[in-house]
């Protein structure tokens, strides 16, 4: 029996949280053995209690400490527990819980190692807003995932969705650092690796009454997630990162020098655009040493990415040995 363990982050979920774990489907003639597993993200009301009676194990937060931690946490517990597949699904209904089988079966079929759900694409290909979710918000994910895709080389169609699935393959290739949103550090983390990723198209439920705690402020939701993709850009492609930021001093600082030049032959003389001059040998330094700095670094990512590799060996021995 392969074994499939699905987290549930939860905060405040008490309405909802009980139907979310009875309506799993049952995969036994699969020969697939599926365990709830809520994270309780420092719930005040009965969340723990209710998913413990419906047979949920739980993990409790003794504070609120986000999305982010509470992925992490279901993936050392997913590794702890040698799982072959871990599902990753919100606790508020907006995904329904049925279609975990949907979600895995790329998986099933060893057509991918990590699959998301896609809430803007059809069965027939086109793209469309859902029902009840704002036109800024979704203007704003199809934003994110254009630049996610373009960063770690994928073609999802949402790269944003809390409802997605990952084989022991991923689970152990997988490092993050991100603390509040693990969502697109994920796919690009596992992109960069050359794993496979894969999104389908899954129904998706909006409350407009409801609030979202990930992303209720979407400028700040943004700007957190922006922050993170500015960080795993810098990690995975720091060459071009650093040569990026060159390339304003490099252009600026090479055109004075060069007007210098010029004019130096024209009149034998720097005067009066010696401050041309200072400020060109300023920024074309500046734009050299960013360069250098993406050379280093990118020896760097080198030696990051053979010690993640010797990671992966270690936990992959670990778990076989179990």
């Amino acid at each position: 029996m392969k074994k499939l363990i699905v987290i549930i982050p939860a905060y405040n979920e008490e309405n909802t949280i009980a139907e979310v774990i009875t309506r799993m489907p049952d995969l036994r003639k699969w020969k697939i053995e599926l365990f709830p597993v809520v994270i309780d993200d420092g719930s005040s009301d009965q969340t723990a209690e209710i998913a413990r009676k419906y047979g949920a194990s739980v993990l409790s937060h003794g504070t609120n400490q986000g999305v982010g931690k509470s992925f992490h946490d279901g993936l050392e517990y997913a590794l702890d527990q040698n799982a072959d597949i871990m599902v990753n699904i919100d606790a508020d209904l907006q995904y329904a819980p049925e279609d975990i089988s949907l979600l895995i079966q790329p998986i099933l079929d060893n057509q991918a190692d990590f699959v998301t759900a896609d809430r803007f694409t059809l069965a027939n290909g086109k793209t469309v807003r859902p029902t009840d979710m704002s036109k800024l918000k979704f203007w704003g994910n199809q934003r994110m995932t254009a630049l996610v895709n373009w960063l770690a080389g994928t073609h999802l169609g949402d790269v944003s969705s809390g409802f997605r699935a990952i084989n022991r393959e991923a689970i152990l290739n997988l490092n993050l650092s991100g603390k509040y949103t693990y969502t697109h550090e994920t796919i690009i983390d596992l992109g960069f690796k050359q794993l496979r990723l894969d999104s389908i198209p899954i129904k998706v439920k909006y409350y407009p009454e409801r609030k979202s705690r990930v992303a209720g402020n979407l400028i700040q939701y943004t700007n957190r997630a922006l922050r993170i993709i500015f960080k795993a850009f810098r990690d995975y492609q720091p060459f071009y990162f650093f040569s990026l930021l060159a390339a304003l001093p490099l252009i600026i600082g090479g055109g004075a020098l060069l007007f210098m030049l010029i004019y130096f032959i024209q009149t034998g003389d720097f005067s009066p655009y010696k401050y041309v001059g200072f400020v060109g040998i300023y920024l074309f330094s500046l734009g050299l040493i960013l360069v250098i700095i993406g050379f280093l670094a990118d020896i760097l990512v080198g030696i990051r990415l053979t010690g993640e590799k010797q990671l992966y060996l270690l936990k992959k021995k670990g778990k076989m040995e179990q």
